[in-house]
Parts: structure tokens; C-alpha cells; sequence
């Protein structure tokens, strides 16, 4: 996933990298305009630490796991910095780094828990269908349950009144093709689906614990046989912010999409498609669904704006939760447009809605999205903080020592 680090810059110190010590190095981190709270920080490894477990110390001597990737960065959590202010972290070799996030994976997904308690399912293979659903329906590639930190369920899945809907998912409804118009999210009008090819990867971690895997987009009304017309990857990260005590439960997601021809995917204006959210069975219905966007804007007024954020919730067993969903300004029409539906718990981030546009061969579409899963109602103080560490994190300095 791509560094969430804006800025890095290495001070080699007259040691040459290949040659550092596994934990001779040191960080330097500024918080830039805004004070940071349980900020992730990711930034790239030297070569030669790539492979070392090491967590970071303060100046008190408190310990801070970090987790090394496969592609050579590592991620920690910032605990607290005030505005303007910088925090010098040390690198400590052979730490002790339990894996508070764990993956576990079984049966075609892979279930991700922090210190225990249950926070999110990845489900790659197809799941069952509900009695009397039509087969082409059945979906596998999409994240169901999500659960906040109290344990109440904010999602659905296969919800009667739109079948289609699945938890967090992701497929283009108006699109055009070699003259044909597959429709990948109405499953439906079997026009089109998008099916799961390879589990790649999961892991668990001190920091973070996630998962890799490929889709692909069918277009149905191909002849002689269905074509492929997108290759898709999700990465996917949960994190252990906050832990047992945490107020609320963090994802990031990363879909990209690059052409499966030599032609392209043409996305006409429309006003759904994209990174949906279905919210729990609950809050369906007029009046039983609250939303709110970066703008300020309420359920009544955000669909078909744009926002940075966009919040839904309801009540879950009497009590108020939700989910929100923070765009990353790289996104392509970020602030993206929202589709937010007036009586169903839907929300969509709808790119198709600024106008026509296409996803073009040897061109890789991205899509970054973070979701926050909270007990209580909005807060949009809190949603922009975190919004701005996602979108514009502390910079880190490496010293090799």
C-alpha cells in the first residue's frame, strides 16, 4: 500500500545502509499544524532493517511496537505529538512484539480480531445465498461482518430489498464495453458480476493484521463465454489502535484495478458505482438512518455532493453506532461525489457522477478508503482529525546510527 508517510529523508551519518546495525536507526517525527492522537505512521525501511523485528522507545523508555511489510516499510502507531512539535523515537532490535491483530483464516475468509475481540470478515469465497435468492446473486469478495468495538454489528449482507448489497463491496454499475454494457453491480440483470480468483495473502501483527486478494469483473454478455474485462486487488489492513480499550475500530482498504484487454472500461456518467456500504438491517427504512458528511451536510441533503467523509449510523440494540467512510485525497475526483440513499442504509462513493470517464489498458486505477467503526453517534471534530492523519500524516525523518 503506498506510504502514508508524506515526507522522508535519510541522513546516512557516514554509515553506509547495507552496512547498518538491525537496530541502528533512530526517527524523527513532526506532527506538521495538527496535533496528532493514535496516528498510524508508516515510512520506508533502510536496506539491511527490512527483515529485523525491532519496536521504537521514546525518551521515557516506553515501547512502541513496529511492524516491518514485505516491500520494505514498517508502521507504528503514534501515540500523541502536540501541533508543531517533533518526537525523536529509537529503533530497539529483538523486541517482544505480541500480535494484537490476528487473521484467521478458514473456509474461504479470513476473520481479524484485536486482542481477542472480534473487529471484521474478509469472505473471498462465494458465500451461501439466503433461501429463495436467484443463484446469480451469490457474491464472495467482500468484507461481512464489521462489528464496533462494543460488538454491535453496524452492516448487512444480502439484505431482502437489495440483494446485491454486501457489507463493504465494490463494483461499476453503468459501464460500456466493445458496444455491449456490462451492469457489475446489479447482479441481478446477470449482465454482469464480479467473481473471486486468489486469496494471496493474510497476516497478523503488533500493528496491524491484513489481507491480499484478486478479483475479476465478467462481463456476461460476452459471446461465445463470459469475458473478462477487470483484474481487481483488495488490500486490506485492520488496526490495533487502541486496543482493548479502544473507541473505535480502523480499516484501510486499497482497490486497484487494472484492464484485463487491450480495450477500455468505460464508466458513463452515473449516480451509483464504486466502494459501497450496506448498514445494518436495523437502521432500513425512513428516519432509522443517520448521515453526515465532512460538509456538515445531513442525511436529508448529502446525496449527490461531495465530501472528504461521509458517517452513517443508527441505533444497534437500543444503542447509537456507526461507520464512517474517510476518501483519500489521491482518489481520482477526490472530494469524490456521494451517493446516499433516502430511505435504505446505502452509501457509495460515485466517481461516475462528475461525468463519463473510462479505466484505461496499462493504467492501474486506485481507490484508498478508510473506515472508521464507532459506538455512539457522529463526531465530526473527531472524523476531521482523523480524516487530516489519513490524508496528510506526520513526516518522519530516518537517521542511520
Amino acid at each position: 500500500m503506498r506510504c502514508l508517510a508524506a515526507s522522508l529523508l535519510f541522513l546516512s551519518a557516514g554509515v553506509h545502509l547495507m552496512a547498518a546495525d538491525p537496530a541502528g536507526f533512530a526517527l524523527t517525527v513532526s506532527a506538521g499544524a495538527t496535533e496528532r492522537k493514535d496516528c498510524i505512521v508508516e515510512f520506508a525501511l533502510p536496506e539491511g532493517l527490512k527483515s529485523a523485528p525491532v519496536a521504537l522507545t521514546d525518551a521515557s523508555g516506553k515501547r512502541l511496537p513496529l511492524q516491518a511489510t514485505a516491500d520494505g516499510k514498517a508502521c507504528f502507531i503514534l501515540p500523541a505529538l502536540e501541533a508543531n512539535r517533533s518526537l525523536t523515537l529509537e529503533a530497539v532490535a529483538g523486541a517482544d512484539l505480541p500480535q494484537t491483530v490476528k487473521a484467521e483464516a478458514a473456509e474461504g475468509r479470513v476473520a481479524f480480531t484485536v486482542q481477542g475481540k472480534p473487529v471484521l470478515t474478509y469472505r473471498h469465497a462465494k458465500t451461501p445465498l439466503p433461501e429463495g435468492y436467484d443463484p446469480a446473486f451469490q457474491r464472495g469478495g467482500y468484507i461481512f461482518p464489521v462489528f464496533a468495538p462494543s460488538g454491535r454489528l453496524v452492516v448487512d449482507d444480502y439484505p431482502p430489498n437489495h440483494k446485491h448489497h454486501h457489507g463493504l463491496w465494490a463494483a461499476w454499475t453503468k459501464t460500456s464495453f466493445d458496444g455491449r454494457t456490462p451492469d457489475f453491480w446489479n447482479m441481478g440483470g446477470k449482465t454482469g458480476t464480479v467473481e473471486p480468483v486468489a486469496m494471496e495473502a493474510s497476516w497478523s501483527g503488533p500493528v496491524h493484521g491484513g489481507f491480499r486478494a484478486r478479483h475479476a469483473y465478467l462481463d456476461l454478455t460476452a459471446l461465445p463465454q463470459p469475458l473478462k474485462v477487470l483484474d481487481e486487488t483488495w488490500e486490506g489492513r485492520v488496526y490495533s489502535l487502541g486496543a482493548s480499550d479502544a473507541k473505535y475500530r480502523v480499516l484501510d482498504l486499497e482497490i486497484r484495478q487494472t484492464c484485463a484487454t487491450d480495450r477500455p472500461l468505460k464508466l458513463p456518467k452515473y449516480h451509483y458505482g464504486g466502494i459501497g456500504v450496506r448498514g445494518h438491517r436495523a437502521w432500513d427504512g425512513q428516519g432509522n438512518m443517520t448521515a453526515l458528511t465532512s460538509e456538515g451536510r445531513l442525511r436529508e441533503t448529502a446525496n449527490g455532493t461531495s465530501g472528504r467523509w461521509c458517517h452513517l449510523g443508527g441505533r444497534v440494540d437500543g444503542e447509537p453506532a456507526g461507520i464512517a467512510v474517510l476518501c483519500h485525497p489521491s482518489n481520482f475526483r477526490a472530494p469524490q461525489p456521494m451517493r446516499v440513499h433516502p430511505t435504505e442504509p446505502f452509501f457509495c462513493y460515485a466517481p461516475s457522477q462528475g461525468g463519463d470517464w473510462e479505466i484505461k489498458p496499462g493504467e492501474t486505477h486506485t481507490m484508498r478508503y478508510r473506515f472508521i467503526v464507532a459506538d455512539g453517534p457522529a463526531d465530526q471534530t473527531e472524523l476531521d482529525r482523523l480524516w487530516n492523519d489519513y490524508a496528510d500524516p506526520p513526516k518522519v525523518e530516518v537517521e542511520i546510527r
